[in-house]
């Protein structure tokens, strides 16, 4: 289904986030602090394209930007609980500075925000969607950066998981998610093989699925690697990946169908950002210095 995305595991330990805060075994927030507040170079706009933005966004001045702040590093909620930090959030910023723009983030369901995009209650959606062909059919999608997915268990894999053997397991994933998709599946040819079923537990926010992994009340977690990458770093120790990254895959910002001149401005504002260093410097930022891309495609070929 459209709604599915690849979806990073949030933070452990970050007060950003309230719930994981809560409940998480001791991780430290430092890291995931000097993070949000470390500030970037100004961007300042580009009078070619700011010459090239459509009226109707012009005249409003400031980009609705529909987000899903529960996944960190990409988006997810600042000490404060209200401001909105992240990879996308930079990311979104620079892009609208360089058109001359402002930007609001909004926080929203995941599975509400292309909805949201296409009804225009959001200019733009940006929060870790996976850009596949059923996506494109809906909504412009530029490419900005590529992630795939991983999975997690507690550290030292005292459970014995074995993503290879997964059935009779416990596993925590996100709703709405490639990775929630890619655990129904497993958990079907369990029992269509007379096995054990796998006990899937579907959150609505990643960061309660990072947190059931934490308690025990999952024996492993499927997310985007960047997700899971930043969750063991902000875990002390308490998590570790289980296998390398896999079915590797690309981020787009998602646009309205009719809003093509405007993913088309967005595609070059990233191509700038790129040459002047700011795109590697957001990158870098978060801990994702590996997901950077070359091409800014709209609507690139996916499979």
């Amino acid at each position: 289904m459209f709604i599915s995305r690849f979806r990073r595991a949030a933070a452990v330990g970050l007060a950003a986030v309230t719930a994981l805060s809560a409940t998480a075994c001791s991780g430290s927030s430092s890291s995931s602090s000097s993070s949000a507040s470390s500030a970037l170079p100004s961007v300042s706009a580009d009078s070619t394209l700011v010459n090239q933005v459509p009226e109707k966004f012009k005249t409003k001045g400031t980009l609705q930007v529909g987000t899903n702040a529960t996944f960190a590093p990409i988006e997810f909620m600042a000490e404060d609980g209200k401001t909105i930090v992240g990879l996308d959030a930079d990311l979104s910023k620079a892009v609208a500075s360089k058109l001359g723009l402002q930007v609001q983030m909004q926080q929203a369901e995941f599975g509400t925000i292309i909805l949201g995009v296409t009804s225009g209650k959001f200019d733009m959606g940006a929060s870790g969607f996976t850009i596949n062909s059923e996506r494109i059919q809906q909504v412009n999608m530029v490419q900005y950066m590529k992630a795939g997915l991983r999975w997690a268990v507690q550290n030292g894999n005292p459970k014995k998981v074995d993503v290879n053997d997964l059935c009779g397991r416990t596993v925590s994933v996100q709703r709405d998610t490639v990775s929630a998709d890619q655990l129904a599946e497993k958990a079907k040819a369990c029992t269509d093989a007379g096995k054990a079923a796998i006990t899937q537990v579907v959150e609505d926010d990643q960061s309660k699925t990072t947190t059931d992994l934490n308690s025990g009340k999952s024996d492993a977690m499927l997310a985007d690697s960047p997700i899971v990458d930043y969750a063991i770093e902000q875990s002390n120790g308490s998590l570790e990946a289980l296998g390398d990254m896999y079915d590797a895959a690309p981020y787009g910002i998602v646009l309205a169908k009719g809003d093509t001149d405007m993913a088309n401005l967005v595609s070059k504002a990233l191509a700038s950002l790129k040459q002047d260093g700011t795109y590697q410097k957001i990158l870098d930022k978060w801990g994702n210095s590996a997901g950077g891309v070359d091409d800014f495609a709209v609507n690139p070929t996916v499979s």
